[in-house]
């Protein structure tokens, strides 16, 4: 038994760092201010081949698994980017994980390399207003016309939508739920952004279709399995959101640390009151814990073995960590911390996406009841 990062592994996250480096607080601070994807640190990553990490090397990725994807995304949550950051590229990571698994040859082909690269970027179309997690019981259907699909309906919660080129569209069609890899043309689709609390460097949106023509080859695999398919990415999104939640909960802590030991209230330092250190204390053993279980799953994938209850039970662990660390955080600074100048403020509310998305701590919670411990289905 091992805990150790390989030489490798360590390798990557000094990288990652790096160029992380070159966005500090101030960038982060604008984007939050004004919005605006960051194009800068996508770019930055493409050129580097990071775009590509969990991606085949025969289509210009670096052949590595959802272990290395992990590292860097929590090098990049940590490094201050938050969610802001980690979003960016998240989609990247894992998204086309069904095309690479269920594409054939041809269609990974066109598809992955302008993605690795950073000459396309792709949203993940799933999500319906009222649907929610009820993923089998989508509306937006798929009509076959010929040797082309017409694509009706409205998906919500699109991130990436105002910038990507490409979207993976789940919808119904006769056959069942099916999936598609296609132009994401703003022309003839609309979007609308949702305005939201927090990780405003990259959008949210509406999506509407109207008969909107898919072409034939870019349906992947065959009709009625898309929901089997998007199964496969739906373990490594997990997986590297908590990746990410960790990342974000030990950068908030280590700011509100290094408050703690500057600021001076009845001529001591505020780390010095126990009041200060022991809920600092809690926080970094949480995150610790929560991270072991992150790569535990992590592992788990890698290794081909079953890690939904893993994958899962990080995802939540590291939420719930991740979100008391920055709320801690702020707490720490007092009404500095309620000041944007502070950064804390900014991981507070980028936190709250790490509980949420991409599945709720509530349904976590019951999955773990029925699928581990053989408790009676209770929805």
């Amino acid at each position: 038994m091992d805990f150790a990062f390989t030489e490798e592994q360590n390798q990557i996250r000094a990288a990652i760092r790096k160029i992380c480096a070159r966005f500090d607080d101030a960038y982060w601070l604008k984007k939050d201010k004004a919005g605006g994807f960051p194009s800068e640190l996508h770019q930055a990553l493409a050129r580097d081949g990071w775009l590509g990490v969990a991606m085949p090397e025969e289509y210009g990725g670096s052949g590595l698994g959802i272990t290395e994807a992990a590292v860097m995304m929590q090098a990049i949550s940590e490094s201050g980017a938050g969610f802001s950051g980690a979003s960016a590229v998240h989609m990247n990571i894992f998204g086309l994980n069904p095309v690479i698994v269920f594409g054939n040859k041809s269609q990974k082909q066109r598809m992955l390399p302008p993605l690795i690269a950073g000459k396309e970027r792709a949203c993940f179309a799933v999500t319906e207003p009222n649907t929610g997690l009820n993923t089998r019981s989508l509306k937006t259907k798929a009509v076959k016309k010929g040797k082309k699909y017409l694509v009706s309906g409205q998906k919500v919660w699109i991130s990436t939508a105002q910038v990507a080129e490409k979207v993976l569209l789940l919808t119904k069609t006769d056959s069942g739920l099916t999936l598609f890899y296609t132009d994401f043309d703003r022309k003839k689709i609309e979007v609308r952004e949702i305005e939201k609390m927090g990780r405003h460097a990259v959008d949210s949106n509406q999506v509407f279709f109207d008969a909107y023509p898919v072409p034939e080859e870019d349906r992947i695999g065959e009709e009625g399995k898309g929901f089997e398919y998007i199964l496969h990415g739906m373990n490594p999104e997990r997986i590297l959101i908590a990746a990410e939640s960790v990342g974000l909960g030990r950068c908030a802590l280590k700011r509100a640390a290094a408050y703690a030991k500057e600021r001076i209230v009845f001529d001591r330092p505020i780390g010095k009151n126990q009041g200060i250190q022991h809920p600092l204390a809690a926080n970094w053993m949480a995150l610790e814990a929560a991270n072991l279980m992150v790569f535990k799953a992590a592992w788990l994938y890698d290794s081909g073995k079953p890690s939904g209850a893993e994958a899962n039970a990080a995802k939540y662990l590291a939420g719930e960590a991740g979100f008391d660390a920055c709320q801690q955080a702020v707490m720490t600074h007092g009404g500095f911390g309620y000041a944007k100048e502070y950064h804390v403020e900014r991981y507070l509310r980028e936190s709250l996406v790490g509980r949420i998305a991409p599945v709720t701590p509530h349904l976590i919670l019951c999955f773990i009841a029925e699928r581990v411990l053989g408790l009676p289905k209770s929805y």
